[in-house]
Formats: structure tokens, C-alpha cells, sequence
């Protein structure tokens, strides 16, 4: 029986025969009002900028010091578990997937459980990353690192059942829409507006 689409593949990023790397989940913050983002290291990065959005939060910044990607353009959507990434590599270096997507757990409103002087939303990383290379094929990635941390108690089995099955319906919607990210978050509603730029900000 023949199929319009490819399965999607899931790929570890290690050797089979090897221990995945066992890791704490990676805890982000987006802080709206004093352009910054606190990175998993704790290191605070400037914001170019911020747009809030009533199904997410836009991102963009440059990517100091890093030896391959200059420039990140990223939407977190609390209600679908995502965040979805364009990255903008430097010159010379091999293009890579169109979209990344990090399956994640998001609180919009950290700010004000904590007290903070604006918005503050705060992000959990879980893991699962979905790799759209658009209009061709995808890939499921890490799945190997969420069993692992799941094992170690790192994450517990209701958050590791949420993003198994937020993992499902994004690679089933994708999948159904021709590997076009973009399309298939606008027939839910969620109209994504990316950053005018073919390269990065100087």
C-alpha cells in the first residue's frame, strides 16, 4: 500500500550500544520586560526582540560565541507543549533542518508566582525534539534521553506521557501537511510571523 507521506524516523543521537547521557531537564527564562533570556547555563543573553501573541511568545537574539549558529528566532506555544525555532547559521556552515521544535512544559505566568516586575515566562526543556526538514521528511529525536531521565526519576511518568503524546499529534500534523510546520499550526489558529531576514543581524 502506497502513502503520501514518509514515516517519520526516530533517531538517537548517540550509538545504540551506548548509555545515553543523563542530564537534568533544561529550565529557560524569557524576561519580556528587561529584554533578556536566562539561559540553561544561567547566563543572561539580550533580547532583540519580544512579541506576545495571545497562543505564544516570540524570541530573537543573537547567539554570542556560538561556532556554528548566529541568530535564533524561536515561538514558545504553551498550550501545544512547543517551542518552534528557526536558527540562522553562519556563513559556510551546511544548512541544516528547517524548523526545530523542543517538546517542553512553558508557564507564562512565573513572573507573577515569583513576584517579578513584568513578565517572566519560564520554560522546562523535555527532551524530544522534532527535526522538519520542510516539505521532505521529519525526524524524532532524544527519545532515548527522555527514557533515561525517566528511569532516573529526572522527570516523572504523567510529564513523560504528555510529551509522548504532544510528540504524536505534532509529527501527525505535520506529517499531514506536507512537512509544513507553518501550515499546520495556522489550520489550529496559531498564525506564526517570523523576522524579515535572510541572515542574521549585524
Amino acid at each position: 500500500m502506497s502513502s503520501d507521506y514518509f514515516l517519520p524516523v526516530a533517531r538517537p543521537r548517540i550509538s545504540p550500544d551506548a548509555a545515553p547521557h543523563i542530564h537534568r531537564p533544561k529550565v529557560e527564562l524569557f524576561d519580556v520586560k528587561a529584554m533578556e533570556n536566562i539561559d540553561p547555563k544561567g547566563f543572561r543573553r539580550t533580547v532583540d526582540e519580544y512579541r506576545l501573541e495571545h497562543f505564544g511568545l516570540f524570541m530573537a537574539r543573537k547567539m554570542e560565541g556560538h561556532p556554528k549558529l548566529a541568530y535564533i528566532e524561536s515561538w514558545l506555544l504553551p498550550d501545544l507543549g512547543l517551542r518552534v525555532t528557526r536558527w540562522h547559521r553562519h556563513p559556510g556552515i551546511p544548512k541544516g533542518e528547517d524548523v526545530y521544535i523542543d517538546l517542553v512544559e512553558v508557564d507564562p505566568e512565573f513572573g507573577e508566582h515569583t513576584g517579578a516586575h513584568g513578565p517572566v515566562w519560564r520554560m522546562v526543556d523535555v527532551y524530544l525534539d522534532i527535526h522538519v526538514h520542510t516539505g521532505e521528511r521529519l525526524e524524532v529525536v532524544d527519545t532515548d534521553e527522555l527514557l533515561a531521565a525517566l528511569t532516573a526519576r529526572l522527570i516523572d511518568a504523567e510529564t513523560a506521557r504528555r510529551a509522548l503524546e504532544r510528540t504524536y499529534r505534532t509529527v501527525d500534523g505535520i506529517t499531514r501537511h506536507g512537512y509544513d510546520t507553518d501550515a499546520w499550526l495556522a489550520s489550529l489558529g496559531i498564525d506564526l510571523t517570523w523576522q524579515d531576514q535572510g541572515k542574521p543581524r549585524n
